[in-house]
């Protein structure tokens, strides 16, 4: 049976509201913004524009989360303190309004997005938000999903990676295996493979820092057009896993396979050799 959001989160007058749908701005994804860093998503709701969208006391905030379709997660209530900034920077000086705070990154909310608008009358839409799941404790990224299922963005690889995942760490530390990168602007691929004692978590680490983890073509790319195109276009995924016994050159000679079979060599590629 639903459960709608009034039953645990009551508003007295939703009219006070405008209701935050933060969506993907063809930069970050909201979601992963509120993992890495609280104060860069406190922004996100202090931005004014020339549309004063926020026009109301209150910013009801919802975070598209983008793991699992028509799902939201509660990112918290702000009261708009000051509308026009002294320092002429366009935003609103805000606050976030403690009696909401033990439901913030834990309440996800079942709502299919009524448009394009990122803010909506809150009282409009109220009653028809449900709640999908309270979750024990402020999400922090996705749980790891086993070997075969893993296809992230670096966005999402950067979250775990700054805040050190156990579940991911201790999975991905332990394994050996052939990944591929896939720049999603031109459909180019890279495959390399993790080996050695350290595993896939610390060959994922190296990207994480750098965006190209030092292969040449990567490398080239990334100095051209900086982090954020890795940010925008690079998805990883794990093609073989191999346990740590697994002999090294059986790792690499199952790279060079997996190079040959998907051409991520030459036109097709990021692959030199």
């Amino acid at each position: 049976m639903d459960i709608p959001l009034s039953q645990v989160c009551s508003i007295a007058d939703p009219g006070e509201f405008k209701l935050h749908l933060a969506c993907w701005n063809g930069h970050d994804q909201p979601l992963d913004v509120f993992v890495r860093d609280r104060a860069e998503w406190d922004g996100w709701n202090s931005w004014r524009g020339k549309r004063d969208d926020f026009s109301r006391q209150f910013i009801f905030s919802l975070i598209d989360f983008y793991p699992q379709r028509d799902t939201w997660l509660f990112g918290g209530v702000y009261r708009v303190v000051t509308r026009k900034s002294i320092d002429n920077s366009h935003s609103y000086e805000i606050e976030r309004v403690s009696d909401y705070q033990a439901l913030t990154g834990r309440l996800k909310i079942s709502l299919k997005r009524p448009g394009r608008a990122k803010a909506v009358n809150f009282e409009k839409h109220y009653p028809n938000l449900i709640v999908a799941e309270i979750l024990p404790e402020p999400y922090s990224g996705e749980a790891f999903c086993g070997y075969d299922r893993i296809d992230i963005g670096f966005p999402m690889l950067e979250n775990l990676i700054k805040r050190q995942r156990t579940d991911w760490k201790t999975a991905l530390g332990n394994a050996k295996g052939v990944y591929l990168i896939t720049d999603t602007s031109n459909g180019k691929r890279y495959v390399g493979s993790a080996y050695g004692i350290a595993g896939i978590w610390s060959r994922w680490e190296c990207y994480a820092g750098t965006g190209h983890g030092y292969n040449d073509e990567l490398t080239a790319l990334i100095k051209r057009n900086g982090l954020d195109y890795a940010r925008k276009n690079f998805r990883f995924a794990l093609l073989e896993y191999c346990g740590m016994k697994t002999d090294d050159q059986t790792v690499i000679a199952r790279e060079q396979h997996w190079k040959q079979v998907l051409l991520s060599r030459g036109q097709y590629g990021y692959n030199k050799n």
